[in-house]
């Protein structure tokens, strides 16, 4: 039987997140003998280690001397090495004395001596390991190697269960295992000031704040205190909103899909937090509670967007949007120009509820209705389907909130991957929209004597 030994630590000054993803790894061992190595440090999580049945090797001290000397103990075919605080001299040395296979996580672009590194972030790169690691060095970088447990992929098949209902949002609070600044409890603050925010917070009983925290959630019934949670998978995927390190945690929140704000709280998440830099997604470099409130209140008023099937509409909802529809503003952009009477439109939403392959929507924001979208054509196996969008024409800059409405429905709740649009090449305001969102002009046909373009978003590479 191979035996494996993982070198790793925690507590509460390091954190927890080194043994959680080497618990992760372990696992895609199933048939070696896994020992870890660790010392018995203030706040470790080395219980965790023992619950998922694997052997730990208490070490006296951070001496490599001691490390080679459980290598040889075992008689060890690999050594897994997940510490900042060894680097290439004594990996090197490890190698030298022991003969072993080397395989090294990193995180932060180091210069290393092994015969395996795993960077398994989403930003990692292997081209930039070209002169940080030996030739012939096998590297393992990227979204396709990132350790995720069996219940994050479980969820992921589940697809996305938030409610997003703008009354009760629930929000994810994640600042390690640890939490040693006690971003915390800044950051429940802050949230005082969104009486719809339900927050969860996620922590372990490594955190030296706990008695603070636990003080006040007692005092505020909406906050729930997760400790050592073994579901931190589900609420994740049922969170709004999620409030974390650029960790290994966004590596899991970036696979489920899940809106967040990243905080830095340390100088090995720079390169996570560049990746999001350039994606244009929200980070602060530090907690700043003012920058916080102000992304909260942005991605805040994007949720309490409310999709309203055309089925459960009122009488009178369903008179609105027929006056929208024969409205000269939008009629003169559809393909059917003729004023729709009002039974036609009730007749054709009643229609609706043994339709599978349409859908129609009333879109309300924060319970004020802005506009319609529509999905027709709706092929489930091919996965593609037609769009339609239309605002309330008294209404000016509903465009981005109703597209991002389209995309979202599409991609989390129909499992669409094609989304098609034809729109008159007259309609310069619609086609900007939509190249905004990255739809694509595919072809071109004629309607009458009109020129229509049909656009098409690749949802998966938007």
């Amino acid at each position: 039987m191979k035996h494996i030994l993982i070198r790793a630590d925690s507590s509460s000054e390091i954190g927890t997140g080194h043994i959680m993803r080497d618990l992760v790894l372990a696992t895609r061992y199933p048939d070696a003998k896994i020992i870890f190595a660790v010392r018995d440090l203030p706040g470790n999580i080395n219980h965790k280690i023992e619950e998922a049945g694997y052997a730990i090797e208490l070490l006296e001290s951070h001496v490599l001397d001691h490390l080679v000397d459980v290598v040889k103990k075992y008689d060890a075919d690999m050594v897994i090495i997940d510490h900042y605080g060894i680097d290439e001299t004594d990996e090197q040395k490890l190698k030298e004395k022991t003969g072993v296979t080397l395989m090294v996580l990193d995180d932060t672009y180091e210069k290393h001596y092994c015969d395996i590194l795993l960077n398994h972030n989403v930003y990692a790169d292997a081209a930039k390991y070209e002169a940080l690691v030996p030739h012939g060095c096998r590297l393992l970088c990227g979204k396709e190697y990132t350790l995720l447990r069996e219940e994050f992929l479980r969820e992921k098949q589940k697809g996305r269960q938030n409610r997003n209902e703008p009354d009760h949002l629930e929000v994810l609070i994640a600042m390690g295992g640890t939490d040693h600044q006690n971003l915390t409890g800044s950051i429940l603050r802050v949230l005082e000031d969104f009486p719809n925010i339900f927050p969860h917070v996620v922590t372990t009983t490594a955190n030296r704040h706990m008695e603070v925290l636990q003080a006040y959630t007692n005092t505020h019934p909406n906050v729930t205190l997760h400790i050592n949670t073994h579901e931190i998978a589900k609420l994740m995927n049922r969170a709004d909103l999620a409030i974390v390190t650029p960790s290994v945690t966004l590596n899991e929140i970036c696979f489920l899909e899940v809106p967040f704000i990243a905080i830095q709280t340390a100088q090995n998440q720079s390169f996570m937090g560049v990746y999001l830099i350039q994606n244009n997604d929200p980070i602060l470099p530090a907690f700043d509670s003012v920058k916080l409130k102000e992304m909260i209140r942005t991605i805040t008023d994007d949720l309490s967007v409310e999709l309203i099937n055309f089925t459960r509409l009122t009488l009178d909802e369903k008179k609105m949007v027929l006056q929208w529809r024969n409205h000269p503003a939008v009629s003169k952009w559809m393909f059917t120009q003729d004023t729709i009477k009002l039974h036609e439109h009730l007749e054709y939403i009643e229609t609706l509820k043994q339709r599978k392959d349409r859908v129609y929507f009333l879109v309300k924001k924060a319970s004020h209705a802005i506009g319609v979208i529509d999905f027709t054509n709706i092929d489930h196996t091919a996965k593609r389907a037609a769009l339609g969008v239309y605002a309330d024409p008294a209404q000016k800059g509903m465009g981005n909130i109703l597209m991002k409405a389209i995309i979202d429905h599409a991609a989390n709740v129909l499992g669409i991957k094609v989304l098609i649009s034809e729109v008159f090449e007259e309609n310069i305001a619609a086609i900007k929209l939509y190249k905004r969102y990255n739809f694509k002009e595919v072809a071109i046909k004629r309607w009458h004597d009109k020129q229509v373009l049909q656009m098409e978003l690749n949802i998966e590479n938007r």
